[in-house]
């Protein structure tokens, strides 16, 4: 039997540069996905209460004129700027919670112990959510019930969880 000396394990530079731009893709495609998903549930949400777009326009009123700008949430107009504005971002901050836990999951396929940071990220990104418009604008929160935030956002999280299983099946998060 023989074996070949000159064959080396390492992971050649455009290999590299390859996995790095599947873990981009693979991010910016579940973050897409995830803010798609919490984009829908709003606005069928809004629509059932016979106001298309007043989420998204409550929040991009909350984050870009301030909470104080906003006396009376419940009588809002909806303003298509807002909504906009607010959905510019909206994405943004899905993108880059898309990106992170594709890093994430990249590293827990190397050590399974990693695994339990991508359930963390969730914990984190939910509460950071809350933290902020708490901040910004606490009536805010009060006009957007807490449940259909908490549906949202496991709705998101379930689709991004999709995009990832189905390019990883094998991965397994173990606390």
């Amino acid at each position: 039997m023989t074996a070949r000396t000159d064959v080396s394990d390492r992971v050649m530079p455009e290999q590299e540069e390859r996995t790095s731009a599947a873990v981009y893709t693979e991010g910016l495609l579940a973050g897409t996905v995830g803010a798609a998903t919490i984009a829908a549930w709003f606005l069928l949400l809004d629509s059932i209460a016979g106001r298309p777009f007043y989420t998204p326009s409550l929040l991009g009123t909350a984050l870009v004129r301030g909470g104080a700008a906003i006396a009376n949430p419940e009588t809002l107009p909806v303003d298509m700027e807002m909504v906009v504005n607010f959905t510019w971002m909206h994405v943004l901050a899905f993108l880059i919670i898309g990106l992170a836990a594709s890093k994430l999951i990249e590293m827990a396929e190397r050590d399974a112990n990693l695994g339990f940071g991508i359930l963390l990220l969730f914990v984190v990104f939910e509460f950071g959510f809350i933290a902020v418009f708490s901040t910004v604008a606490g009536g805010v929160l009060q006009v957007i019930s807490w449940p259909s935030i908490l549906v949202g956002n496991l709705l998101a999280a379930a689709a991004m969880g999709l995009v990832f299983w189905r390019r990883h099946p094998r991965l397994v998060i173990r606390p």
